[in-house]
């Protein structure tokens, strides 16, 4: 089986296709003085991008993991983003934690495995 990597660079693949699903590596925003809701989206936006260039999208997503600087403070904002970008009956086995992320501007970070 072949395995295809997309937006790869030395580190890692924003995306890995292989057997039938596609692995996103975690998604963080680019403008970070934005506030959660507004990361968030952004990060949703990221994923759709390369949901589609690894041939699906996100009807058919089988998990996300969600890490947050501070669950107290952003998870409604996180949650209401999510809820307007996921479609109706396609909620994938979810987890969501309090991290400290690789930088302190990074308010939301999202991994997801989808079927292709």
């Amino acid at each position: 089986m072949n395995i295809q990597r997309i937006s790869a660079n030395p580190r890692l693949a924003g995306a890995v296709v292989h057997g039938g699903l596609a692995w996103l590596s975690g998604q963080v925003p680019d403008d970070r003085t934005q506030n959660c809701r507004g990361q968030t989206e952004q990060v949703l936006a990221k994923i759709d991008a390369l949901l589609a260039q690894a041939g699906t999208n996100k009807s058919r997503l089988l998990s996300a993991q969600i890490w947050l600087k501070d669950i107290e403070a952003d998870f409604a904002a996180m949650n209401e983003a999510w809820s307007q970008w996921l479609p109706e009956s396609a909620a994938p086995a979810r987890a969501t934690v309090q991290a400290q992320l690789a930088s302190p501007d990074v308010l939301v970070e999202i991994m997801l495995v989808a079927a292709i």
